[in-house]
């Protein structure tokens, strides 16, 4: 027996946190029985367990590394008008989704994968696990500029803080930053930029914990994660 909201993430239905949503929206059903509270046990080789009328099975757990291009976006939605990143994944006949997001003007590296559990620890502020990104902006950034950006910038949603920020090159025309976040906002470095006036030019996530971005994993190219991999993941969050 097992938690009804641990096996649909487990059975690639999204988060845990996903999953308790989609149960209280009374999107699932156990035997033809509607189910709308959080805490129900379930017998996943006993119980006939659906969500949107749709039978919900037991998945082995796979993990990918995917070098997201520009213009496409980090949904499962079918009705998105934008090309998805889990449709260049198009021969994985497991539902996948990807783990937190990628804005759509932005590329580089994202994890898809069916973990549920994996999923919530790389997604949740908590955890607190770095991703790394490498800026071009517009114009020449100062010193000042960067000692703003490490105390923080104030948005909408509170103070923003990176925790780490290096210049990589300036040019009088554009400038290259590396910048490093452990809570992601919504296009959080955009903002932030904009702040100091220098808008982004092209921004791209260049690693993931200990995942870097590779010459050999193209744009628009993915790879799957070796166990190693995914057992460093789980340890990183684990030790956050």
């Amino acid at each position: 027996m097992e938690r009804l909201h641990k096996f649909l993430a487990e059975a690639g239905l999204g988060s845990r946190r996903k999953c308790e949503s989609l149960i209280e929206a009374g999107r699932v059903s156990i035997g033809g029985k509607r189910v709308t509270k959080l805490g129900q046990m379930v017998d996943p080789d006993k119980d006939r367990i659906f969500c949107d009328g749709e039978s919900i099975k037991k998945q082995k757990k796979i993990y990918f590394l995917l070098n997201k291009p520009r213009g496409y976006v980090c949904t499962n939605l079918s009705h998105s008008k934008d090309p998805r990143a889990i449709d260049l994944l198009n021969h994985i006949e497991q539902r996948v989704y990807t783990v937190g997001r990628l804005d759509k003007d932005s590329e580089g590296l994202i994890i898809i994968t069916n973990d549920g559990e994996l999923a919530n620890l790389l997604s949740h502020p908590r955890y607190g696990i770095e991703k790394t990104y490498l800026a071009v902006v517009k114009g020449r950034v100062s010193d000042p500029a960067i000692r703003v950006l490490r105390r923080g910038v104030w948005i909408s949603e509170g103070k923003a803080s990176p925790a780490r920020v290096k210049i990589i090159s300036r040019r009088y025309k554009h400038s290259a930053i590396e910048i490093v976040l452990r809570e992601g906002k919504n296009r959080e470095i955009r903002r932030i930029l904009a702040k100091i006036e220098h808008p982004v030019i092209s921004l791209k996530r260049v690693m993931i914990g200990p995942l870097k971005m590779h010459y050999s994993l193209k744009v628009g190219k993915y790879r799957p994660l070796s166990k190693e991999e995914v057992e460093s993941l789980y340890a990183l969050a684990v030790s956050c």
